[in-house]
């Protein structure tokens, strides 16, 4: 099945190592090997650059992983789907998140909330934040997260955060030991920047322009997860979420994050809205009232 063969070539890509990648999967090295040139033998492409025992990303290896990422999403939304139906007494909310929030808010959100509701389901969709805030003021949704402080009738807005964007760079980047960076650094740099149509590509491209920035860009992704992947193997940087940029993610990836001054400019609010309290039903409310406690003691822990 050619979900199966992308899913371990996506782990082959993420163990950056035969080696390991068959410890992971409990598969003979030769036999991992195998897997590999059957895939590309089936798509007609070379996805790895072989250099000795060192494996780098072609730039169709590159598309590819992007897109057994996303596959492995649909796969675990089939999964959640398939839950439904196995279990009793579901709590269900409907929320709607924007595309960022999704990859940076929402799971912890969603892993504390299960830890304390296992049974309960989560119907989602997401959209950029006019289509949330539509779909909650429609009653389409329940509740939504958006990465933006919204003032509207008929709205309740809580701000969870604020944040703002760090240069993310690998270790072995040339600006990594640098003492101060400054944006006009980001001048010729070659970068992974977000796809054009999401809020973080706004953001990004207003700040460019402010500064008259012209970055090397490299390529543009809408996933977190795949620039965090991509950015050793391009030697290229991004700009990223401080908020994302968890230090096991940054270890584990062999990245840093630097401040740079000017970064200050992208603050942004993230939020959650909801209409009349009164509509919301009792798993929503929930829902509410427990996020909002969650990052009120977040807050209270980091003045301490």
């Amino acid at each position: 099945m050619l979900f199966e063969e992308l899913d371990v070539f996506a782990i082959v890509v993420e163990q950056s190592s035969i080696n390991k990648a068959s410890k992971l999967l409990n598969l003979s090295q030769p036999a991992l090997s195998r897997k590999i040139s059957k895939l590309e033998d089936e798509l007609g492409v070379q996805l790895f650059n072989r250099r000795g025992k060192r494996l780098e990303l072609t730039s169709i290896g590159q598309l590819a992983y992007t897109y057994a990422l996303e596959q492995r999403q649909q796969q675990l939304k089939f999964m959640q789907t398939l839950a439904h139906y196995r279990v009793e007494d579901q709590i269900t909310i409907s929320l709607g998140a924007s595309l960022t929030t999704l990859q940076t808010t929402l799971p912890p959100l969603v892993n504390a909330f299960m830890e304390r509701h296992p049974t309960a389901e989560i119907k989602l969709i997401t959209g950029k934040t006019h289509e949330i805030v539509s779909s909650v003021r429609d009653k389409r949704v329940e509740v939504g997260i958006v990465a933006s402080s919204i003032n509207q009738p008929g709205l309740n807005c809580i701000p969870l955060f604020d944040d703002h964007l760090e240069l993310v760079l690998p270790i072995t980047h040339p600006l990594a030991e640098s003492q101060e960076v400054g944006i006009e650094q980001l001048q010729g740099l070659p970068m992974i920047i977000f796809s054009t149509g999401t809020w973080y590509r706004k953001l990004t491209d207003d700040l460019f322009h402010r500064w008259g920035i012209m970055p090397d860009i490299r390529m543009e992704i809408d996933s977190f997860e795949a620039i965090v992947r991509l950015i050793p193997t391009c030697k290229a940087a991004a700009l990223l979420p401080k908020s994302y940029l968890r230090p096991q993610l940054l270890s584990d990836n062999g990245l840093v994050d630097i401040h740079i001054p000017a970064l200050i400019e992208t603050r942004r609010t993230t939020s959650l809205i909801y209409g009349n309290p009164s509509d919301l039903s009792n798993a929503a409310s929930r829902w509410v009232a427990e996020t909002e406690t969650l990052f009120r003691k977040l807050e209270e822990d980091k003045s301490q």
